[in-house]
């Protein structure tokens, strides 16, 4: 067991690094953002260059080609329709696969007594976390 000079000397130096990382973590989405910003504004110039040339969808140059392509997003504005849609028509396949952890785990409060779901596992590991004192 540590004494605890070498835990408080352990705590300052976690605390230091998680501080030098949140700074360098500000630093870089100063700077990615600008950047990402930066190339929406060329990629906006692609995009007029691309209808005046009457709707073409590729450009090449010397040094790349420019592609314009149609993205779809698909989003959903009235969840208890759509999840009324879903289960009459047996769709689950339109829903991803990932478990809500939150409301798994109130579920499994009230239902703790059945055991977990079919194909559903639990995963439990100790974490640390550190609070600067007062």
């Amino acid at each position: 067991m540590s004494n605890e000079n070498d835990l408080e000397t352990m705590v300052n130096a976690y605390l230091a690094i998680r501080d030098e990382r949140e700074k360098l973590k500000q630093r870089y989405e100063e700077c990615d953002t600008e950047l990402k910003a930066d190339q929406s504004q060329i990629e906006q110039a692609f995009l007029a260059v691309c209808n005046e040339l009457g709707g073409v969808n590729s450009i090449n140059t010397k040094v790349g080609t420019i592609i314009r392509k149609l993205n779809e997003r698909y989003v959903c504005s009235e969840w208890d329709g759509f999840r009324q849609f879903v289960l009459e028509n047996e769709a689950v396949e339109l829903l991803e696969k990932r478990i809500h952890q939150g409301n798994f785990k109130q579920f499994m409060e009230t239902h703790e007594s059945d055991g977990l779901p079919p194909g559903v596992n639990v995963m439990r590991e100790y974490g640390i976390s550190v609070r600067r004192a007062n």
